[in-house]
């Protein structure tokens, strides 16, 4: 698979690790609760098809992204960095 980091152009996935879904970066607030806590930290969908993942380009930037793939077609759709997500 090959992803296209915004900073540095077509790579090898090998140059990034994968961190999980990018709901992640949608934290909830610190008094949240214990029930908003638990389902953040240990409740995961584990869907076939459009997801949206967290990346971390360590071999070459070391930007967040996110992926958006089809994890049936491996068909990669789009990539932003992490950051422009919530800047709009």
């Amino acid at each position: 698979m090959r992803l296209t980091c915004p900073n540095c152009g077509d790579r090898d996935s090998r140059e990034f690790t994968y961190q999980g879904a990018a709901s992640m970066l949608d934290r909830p607030a610190p008094d949240a609760g214990a029930a908003i806590w638990h389902a953040y930290l240990h409740l995961r969908d584990n869907p076939a098809g459009h997801v949206e993942d967290l990346w971390y380009h360590g071999g070459g930037c070391g930007a967040w992204l996110i992926v958006t793939r089809d994890t049936i077609t491996h068909d990669v759709q789009a990539v932003q960095l992490a950051g422009a997500r919530n800047a709009g």
